[in-house]
């Protein structure tokens, strides 16, 4: 038992190593980039970097993976994000960091999708909720530690970057050692935005305005932590205590959005995180326990839409297109990241750090007044006719592979029999 149970161990812990380090390396360097003297546009641009390499993995490590097999792009993946990283140590300069960052995103993107196609591949059908289950936290604990470890230190040095190279190379050794066996072909999902629109406007509108809020905050909440005054042990609490939060809030949302219309509690979250935008933006508040409050209240909010909307859209999707739907919606996320970052960072130059909340304010109230717009031209989905909640990890951290890993066995059927019917159509 503990044998046939050990690829499956190792492979989380390759996660988690993956998670760890791409937590500490989103962390450091806009820190670090802060004590360098960049300004918010150029770290702003470090996220639309991260976004648009994330989104080119997800589409095209299929292809890559198809090419020279798994093991073999799962270590370029992690030694090129390795390199990068270290590139960001030795040549300290927005023009190198942006670039490096896209870098990163994509290698990030791959690394992932390769180990979801793994866990996918060994979980059957009776244990697949609970490894996904397992899987989420993992990802969740590793990531928070990653932000976490930055209070240990001087974020001015080296160590950092190279702890977090270390650990990218880390990442390698559970893979080469115990996946023995080559899954399936990796999920390819194309972006095809007509149909997302067609399947739920209201889904597809939301995920890109939370794609533009939350994107926003990932890359810049250290930035605006810093330059109220926080301490670098502060700074990583308010980039960690949002992620816990949303976590946190993921159970009594779904329960919730179960048995109500999803978009009703849609607009009750977004409400609920626009007075977060409110009081940071208007409040003033610099103590550290108040703005770790309010980062709680931002992240159970925001950190806790993409599953709504993700269900809500499966509610209206065809059968057999459940990986289609949510991959697509994954991508036009990462559309709304690629914006986020940058509208912010010049927000921030222009206004203040405090503007970083106009610009998600902004977003949210787009995303209710659209939503009660719906409201009056749609029906409820039947309960009856609902799709299940599913909690889910971070949206920047997801990949289509993601969608296949919690998919549960009757929709990967429905969605096996729906390509091959896609298919003999096309002949």
């Amino acid at each position: 038992m503990v044998r046939s149970l050990l690829p499956l161990s190792a492979l989380l812990l390759g996660s988690a190593f993956l998670l760890f380090a791409g937590g500490l390396n989103g962390l450091i360097l806009p820190i670090r980039g802060e004590a360098e003297g960049f300004t918010a546009v150029s770290l702003g641009l470090l996220g639309t970097g991260w976004a648009i390499g994330y989104v080119a993995g997800c589409l095209r490590t299929p292809a890559l993976v198809a090419k020279v097999g798994h093991i073999r792009a799962f270590g370029a993946m992690c030694a090129l994000a390795a390199i990068a990283v270290l590139l960001s140590l030795v040549l300290i300069s927005p023009l190198v960091w942006i670039p490096v960052r896209a870098l990163s995103g994509f290698c990030f993107a791959g690394a992932a999708m390769i180990v979801e196609s793994w866990l996918n591949e060994r979980a059957d059908a009776a244990s697949r909720g609970r490894v996904f289950g397992i899987y989420t936290m993992v990802n969740l604990a590793a990531t928070t530690a990653g932000q976490m470890v930055l209070t240990l230190g001087d974020a001015r040095g080296y160590l950092f970057f190279v702890v977090a190279a270390m650990v990218y190379c880390l990442a390698l050794l559970p893979t080469a050692i115990f996946a023995t066996s080559t899954p399936k072909p990796l999920t390819s999902v194309s972006l095809n935005l007509r149909g997302l629109w067609r399947n739920s406007p209201i889904a597809f509108f939301a995920v890109l305005m939370v794609g533009i809020s939350n994107a926003s905050f990932g890359t810049l909440a250290a930035v605006y932590a810093a330059r109220i005054g926080l301490t670098l042990s502060d700074v990583a609490l308010f980039a960690s205590v949002p992620i816990l939060a949303g976590a946190a809030a993921q159970i009594p949302v779904g329960i919730a959005s179960d048995r109500f219309d999803r978009r009703i509690i849609l607009v009750v979250i977004a409400a609920l995180a626009l007075l977060a935008d409110l009081l940071f933006l208007l409040g003033g508040f610099t103590d550290p326990a108040s703005v770790r409050v309010l980062a709680a209240l931002f992240g159970a909010t925001v950190y806790a839409m993409y599953p709504i909307i993700v269900a809500h859209a499966n509610d209206h999707a065809a059968p057999g297109t459940f990986i289609q739907v949510s991959g697509g919606l994954l991508l036009v996320y990462g559309i709304g990241s690629i914006a986020g970052p940058t509208l912010a960072g010049l927000a921030m130059t222009s206004f203040g750090a405090s503007s970083l909340f106009a610009v998600t304010a902004t977003a949210h109230i787009c995303l209710i007044l659209f939503a009660l717009l719906r409201l009056r031209t749609r029906a409820a989905v039947a309960t009856k006719d609902k799709s299940a909640f599913q909690a889910a990890p971070l949206a920047r951290v997801s990949t289509p592979e993601t969608a296949a890993f919690a998919a549960d066995a009757a929709e990967l059927e429905a969605d096996r029999e729906h390509s091959i019917d896609a298919s003999n159509d096309r002949e």
